[in-house]
């Protein structure tokens, strides 16, 4: 299962709301709602959250075994 805890410690890390994802970088609520819930999204979101927060794929999510 893939989990997204790293990308509220990132974010708060970073001091970047959900309001700036929305709102700068076009990550609509829908999709933040689904990585609160760590349920699926698509590989272009992995791409502009990494743009946006300028880090790597390992700084906003990780796998772990159910």
């Amino acid at each position: 299962m893939i989990i997204f805890d790293r990308l509220w410690k990132t974010m708060e890390k970073k001091g970047v709301s959900t309001y700036v994802l929305r709102e700068e970088c076009g990550i609509d609520s829908k999709t933040v709602r689904r990585l609160r819930a760590n349920e699926n999204i698509e590989t272009k979101t992995l791409d502009k959250l990494c743009k946006a927060l300028n880090c790597g794929l390992e700084d906003i999510a990780e796998f772990v075994e159910e």
